[in-house]
């Protein structure tokens, strides 16, 4: 379970705002608050009283006497049973929680955005029973100037700052652009290297139908091909990771104990299919497709003459409305007799979903160096 540290502190702290230390605030951002309160019951009981009257069976004739179990219930009930929520003395027997930290914890300069107030945010965690925190790891931070030079100064300190306080991490490490989405709080875009690629050929970038381009996240039709300064995305993601492994393989498993890996626009795994950017997408539109790149026509060519249909792979869904249509105001998504529901679109719906699928495997496989030589 992961919750926003700035928006939960407070409850998780239980202390009015009004405890903390206001030379912290040193940012934009709200000041994390460093909460003293005294130790709290984490237990509730449940006692019968000798006020309450007993339960007494129905007197409807219709029903059936129910004394035998009024005298259990009175009997279970009357008996103080204590129930542990958390805390320290009920280790283990619990949900362990992972607060999300700010996005931009670590400043385009590679260090820790507000230390001191990260610090006594950490202290604060920890004091409230905190398991962890969970932090997203930026390529377009760490490998930002030169492909193959990775800058982890911010990241380690964050790493020492956490296992200082015994706080565990989980790491996700974050190959999409932050800013455009829901909740980004903060612009950090692609490696500088990746955007002169994507700017020297704008294929390498997600596109729809009218030519609009998306730099959230290089494509998928070109993961396995080398335009990345000699290295296919893939490649990249994999030496990234490797990286990461080499430089913190000392807290792997003791104080990190979770590795993510994003995969696509916010880091999931799906298309950037509405986008809030510029007012482009607003909910509840459909959103649109996102394989206009000549290398996601590529390869939707490829899947169509597997299939014997060579006519198939010209071109994606050109009747699927606009990115605020509704469903039924589409010849692609109505429900009777929608595009969606003939043999042309079901195949190319069947390659759209395949193709993240085919991603997910090469992911995988190069996720693996994360666990080597490590167990």
């Amino acid at each position: 379970m992961a919750l926003s540290m700035t928006n939960q502190m407070g409850s998780l702290a239980g202390a009015a705002a009004a405890a903390m230390d206001s030379s912290l605030n040193t940012g934009d951002s709200p000041a994390a608050l460093v909460l003293k309160s005294p130790a709290m019951s984490m237990k509730c009981k449940a006692v019968k009283t000798d006020g309450v009257e007993g339960l007494s069976p129905p007197t409807s004739p219709c029903r059936s006497d129910l004394s035998a179990a009024c005298k259990a219930f009175a009997t279970d009930v009357a008996e103080e049973k204590e129930y542990d929520v958390g805390g320290k003395k009920g280790e283990g027997s619990g949900v362990p929680v992972f607060v999300m930290m700010p996005l931009d914890s670590v400043s385009a300069g590679n260090t820790v955005n507000r230390r001191k107030a990260m610090n006594a945010a950490m202290a604060a965690l920890k004091s409230a029973g905190v398991e962890g925190v969970m932090m997203d790891v930026w390529w377009g931070l760490v490998e930002r100037e030169k492909p193959g030079e990775y800058n982890w100064g911010g990241y380690v300190e964050l790493m020492e700052m956490a296992k200082k306080h015994g706080l565990k991490v989980q790491a996700v490490m974050s190959f999409h652009q932050c800013g455009g989405n829901v909740g980004d709080s903060c612009n950090i875009p692609l490696p500088k290297w990746v955007v002169e690629e994507i700017n020297n050929d704008h294929d390498l970038a997600y596109t729809d139908q009218w030519g609009r381009r998306n730099y959230e996240y290089v494509s998928l039709g070109c993961d396995t091909l080398p335009v990345l300064k000699g290295r296919t995305p893939v490649q990249c993601y994999a030496d990234f990771m490797r990286a990461f492994r080499d430089t913190f393989k000392d807290l792997l498993g003791d104080t990190i104990v979770e590795i993510q890996v994003g995969m696509g626009p916010a880091g999931e795994l799906r298309y950037p299919s509405y986008p809030e950017q510029n007012g482009t997408w607003k909910f509840p539109g459909i959103g649109a497709f996102q394989c206009f790149d000549k290398y996601m026509l590529k390869s939707l060519k490829a899947a169509a003459e597997a299939q014997g249909k060579p006519e198939w792979g010209s071109t994606g869904p050109t009747d699927a409305g606009n990115y605020n249509n509704w469903p039924e105001d589409t010849q692609f998504f109505r429900k009777e007799g929608g595009g969606w529901d003939g043999p042309y679109d079901l195949s190319e719906n069947c390659w759209h979903s395949l193709a993240l699928r085919f991603k997910v495997s090469c992911s995988r496989t190069h996720s693996r160096v994360l666990q080597h030589p490590f167990p």
